[in-house]
């Protein structure tokens, strides 16, 4: 029984070593050309960044016209009403119950550019742990000297940890952009006449889009890295000791 498993774990490691090969020898020139095109495509390719802008359907309400012939017992009560919030530490926004126009749409343009970007950055992520566990599986046990080629395994290890952290961050930088953008879109319907509100959702909209567009261009320089690294090291990652008997002739 336990020679069948054996056999199984075996197998599994020859067919996982071949598929990590081919990730560096066929996917990753693919998506250093894929990733290339996309960064010079129409969907980046945006001179003018109001175009990223979209407009807030959250309507500003009419001006509340005060009637200056009102009686003198109501002027009391206003003049009295405005003592009381004058007292108060913070200021009072609208209270916002539903809004007059409906749900506030997501900008559909930079959802459209992270639609495309989220299964790149998730490929990556997969792409980077698989090689990490190749490597992994390449390292021969510990031994006294000739560790050269284990040093080289080892360093690229550390880059494909690196590579494969900064890609899972980029993940969390999107949900970033939402919840904030959210925060200040609710101010916006809190605050309907305060045109900052309404401006910062915009400028936020476009360092949206150059984040994006960074992102795009990292996930190439990625991959081109990392498959310059390992093919220029791929003999010492997969043989990172040469036979003691062989060095002497």
């Amino acid at each position: 029984m336990s020679f069948c498993k054996d056999d199984k774990v075996k197998d599994f490691k020859e067919h996982f070593c071949k598929e990590a090969e081919t990730i560096v020898t066929d996917d990753f020139p693919k998506k250093i050309i894929q990733l290339d095109e996309l960064l010079k495509s129409d969907m980046f390719q945006c001179e003018d960044l109001t175009l990223m802008h979209m407009t807030l359907n959250v309507p500003v309400p009419d001006p509340v016209i005060v009637n200056s012939h009102q009686s003198e017992a109501k002027r009391r009560k206003l003049e009295h009403s405005l003592d009381d919030i004058q007292g108060e530490l913070s200021i009072q926004g609208t209270k916002v119950y539903l809004n007059p126009a409906g749900m506030v749409t997501c900008n559909t343009k930079l959802t459209k550019i992270i639609e495309v970007m989220k299964p790149e950055i998730r490929t990556l992520v997969e792409k980077c742990n698989m090689l990490k566990m190749w490597v992994q599986l390449l390292i021969p046990r510990i031994e006294d000297g000739n560790n050269f080629g284990v040093s080289i395994q080892e360093d690229t290890l550390g880059e494909l940890r690196q590579y494969e952290s900064e890609a899972a961050a980029y993940l969390d930088q999107i949900s970033r952009y939402f919840i904030t953008r959210g925060k200040l879109v609710s101010k916006v319907a809190k605050y309907p006449h305060v045109e900052d509100y309404r401006r910062a959702v915009e400028e936020m909209d476009e360092k949206e889009f150059i984040s994006l567009r960074l992102v795009c261009c990292e996930l190439r320089n990625s991959y081109a890295a990392l498959h310059d690294l390992i093919v220029k090291n791929i003999e010492k990652i997969k043989t990172p000791r040469t036979n003691n008997a062989e060095s002497l002739y």
